[in-house]
């Protein structure tokens, strides 16, 4: 089997569990959408790894946490916070990723790259504070991390504006909106919509993630 057919299953792979996973979403079929959620990111992770010849260490520890994220948040009462942790630390890796790809940037581009980040986690804090009881100090530690990983992506933009590092910030982007509908959704006011809106994004921003890591690394 040569290596671009078996990049092509591979992402027939992942198409085919991100459809079964959002019909079951958006046609409340509980049990389709549990049991296809963790092959999201075993499916990701294949993709990656059929279409690179030098496998990133820490973007596949990155997509392993993202895994154990999405299986601990399956049990949302219970495991929330290990979710959140898992999570966390995938975006420790995904910072540590992007920042390797900066090159000389001034003061002035990383006040301008994290401005309206911090203004977005402040705004946001603002709206949900009432209601995030014990979970304050976590959410806001993971609030810090994940706009930490917005801010240096929009760096690395500025910094190179390349195709590959403008999806990257994009799936940065993303993956922060997806972030925030889960906590305005636990914390401030839940809506049915939430979980589709939720996995669309969260899924397109790995998704993106993933392309921008793979040409980047491709012409390193």
């Amino acid at each position: 089997m040569t290596k671009q057919t078996k990049r092509i299953l591979a992402s027939i792979f992942f198409l085919t569990v991100v459809i079964f996973h959002l019909y079951g979403l958006f046609y409340n079929n509980i049990m389709l959408a549990f049991y296809t959620k963790p092959f999201l990111m075993i499916s990701l992770v294949i993709v990656y790894l059929t279409s690179i010849k030098s496998a990133s260490f820490w973007y596949v520890s990155a997509l392993f946490f993202s895994f154990w994220g999405d299986v601990l948040l399956l049990f949302k009462a219970s495991l929330f916070v290990y979710g959140l942790a898992s999570f966390l630390i995938a975006h420790i890796f995904f910072i540590k990723i992007t920042a390797g790809f900066l090159q000389k940037f001034s003061l002035k581009q990383v006040v301008i790259s994290s401005s309206p980040f911090v203004i977005f986690l402040f705004g946001l804090l603002y709206l949900i504070q009432d209601n995030l009881g014990e979970m304050r100090i976590p959410v806001v530690i993971y609030g810090i991390i994940i706009s930490s990983f917005g801010a240096v992506a929009l760096l690395n933009y500025i910094n190179k504006k390349t195709r590959a590092n403008r999806v990257l910030f994009l799936g940065a982007i993303i993956f922060i909106a997806s972030d925030s509908m889960i906590a305005i959704d636990k914390f401030y006011k839940s809506q049915e919509i939430y979980s589709v809106s939720i996995m669309i994004t969260y899924i397109l921003a790995q998704y993106l993630i993933c392309k921008a890591i793979m040409v980047k690394t491709s012409h390193q």
